[in-house]
């Protein structure tokens, strides 16, 4: 417990990290989500975006966040639970929740060497695409696996309660 709760950590704790291994020559990669209901196609992106650097940096929707993107009845999960779960997987360094619509505020703050999204952004549409660009880094995107989303999930489970 004590293990995961040390990975979800303050944008200056963050802050202070990410620059603590980007001076030992660590490659620090950047994700950020909801992930609301953790499924298969979560693991599998989490993991290839681990395995383009050292580390791997989570950015994660607040509670207000989410509703405002996704709409009221979610998240289906509080934040506290979605960062537990998120830090308890391998292949994350830290888990920093972010409050804004977009992450960009953080990615700045944090400036990592990769950024990294699915494939159904556009490299020039990604939220800090071009901070991370312009301090030398790149942007990345990661198919996912087919048949894999919270959505679908949720649709799924209404249909068979009705």
């Amino acid at each position: 417990m004590e293990e995961t709760a040390g990975k979800i950590v303050s944008w200056a704790q963050a802050k202070k990290q990410v620059n603590a291994w980007k001076q030992a020559g660590v490659r620090v990669v950047f994700t950020n989500g909801c992930f609301d209901l953790v499924h298969l196609g979560h693991v599998d992106y989490l993991e290839k975006a681990r395995n383009l650097g050292d580390k791997l940096v989570l950015g994660l929707n607040s509670d207000s966040s989410v509703s405002r993107f996704k709409g009221p009845e979610r998240p289906l999960q509080d934040e506290n639970s979605r960062a537990r779960v998120l830090a308890a997987m391998q292949f994350i360094d830290l888990v920093v929740l972010f409050n804004e619509d977009t992450p960009l505020a953080l990615i700045s703050e944090l400036v990592p060497d990769i950024l990294v999204k699915g494939s159904d952004y556009l490299t020039e549409n990604i939220v800090g695409a071009d901070v991370v660009e312009k301090a030398g880094g790149e942007v990345k995107t990661i198919d996912f696996v087919d048949g894999y989303s919270t959505t679908r999930i949720v649709e799924k489970i209404k249909r068979t309660i009705n």
